[in-house]
């Protein structure tokens, strides 16, 4: 495969990923307003559990279980594929994460041969998708396992909802009360966050580039093995 194929099947990963952090900051950022007034679309943006809990008593059960499994998903392909086609490089670049995400990551990395098939259907968070990816899980299987396991969460949750929807529905009554000052205060936060981040080097668009470089020096060190291994068995016989 050329250089601009490479480059550009690599772009049709990272792009997508990194446009899903974005509306992931965005929907954090907002989310005292969206819960309050749009609650589809902050399950659209950002599904994580605590939102999804607030909004699970304020959707019709059709786009709930539509758009959260879509919201909750989308990612995890991108992820697999990445694990497969690129799996020593994005191995190698799980491997330097730093701190307790490296450690906890490598803890799973080993534990991810016994017991792929349940982490798969029970937490398919990106770097789940990731290994699953790069040991070379079928497509079938794990589409199977992610998505069943996503809706299962997802009915779990709207039924944790039903349970404390008196405890949700006073924070929701706070939130609507205290609206502006929460959004402003989400925002800060958000930005705050991301700014901190982006300095240290820990940031989710840092750790993507990150990936895209190991990936490309991963790759560039692959083609000079094989041309030198090339040129040793052209050169073999001339100097025999």
């Amino acid at each position: 495969m050329d250089e601009r194929r490479r480059r550009r099947r690599l772009a049709l990963l990272l792009g997508p990923i990194s446009c899903l952090v974005v509306a992931s900051m965005v929907g954090s950022a907002l989310a005292p307003t969206l819960v309050t007034e749009h609650p589809v679309w902050l399950l659209a943006l950002d599904a994580r559990i605590r939102h999804v809990l607030l909004v699970a008593n304020q959707i019709d059960a059709l786009p709930y279980y539509v758009i959260g499994t879509m919201r909750l998903t989308l990612s995890d392909p991108l992820f697999y594929l990445l694990g497969y086609w690129y799996g020593e490089a994005a191995l190698s670049w799980v491997e330097s994460q730093s701190g307790s995400v490296g450690r906890l990551l490598r803890v799973l990395e080993r534990f991810f041969g016994k017991a792929s098939y349940p982490l798969v259907f029970l937490a398919p968070n990106n770097y789940i998708c990731l290994f699953a990816g790069a040991s070379r899980m079928t497509p079938p299987v794990f589409l199977t396992l992610n998505v069943s396991g996503t809706i299962t969460r997802l009915v779990l949750l709207r039924m944790l909802g039903d349970v404390l929807e008196d405890p949700l529905d006073t924070v929701l009554d706070f939130i609507a009360r205290n609206q502006l000052r929460l959004t402003l205060l989400t925002i800060g936060i958000v930005i705050a966050q991301a700014a901190w981040e982006k300095r240290r080097g820990t940031g989710e668009l840092e750790a993507i580039s990150e990936l895209e470089e190991r990936i490309e020096e991963e790759e560039a060190e692959a083609e000079a093995e094989q041309e030198q291994e090339a040129e040793a068995e052209e050169g073999g016989p001339a100097q025999r």
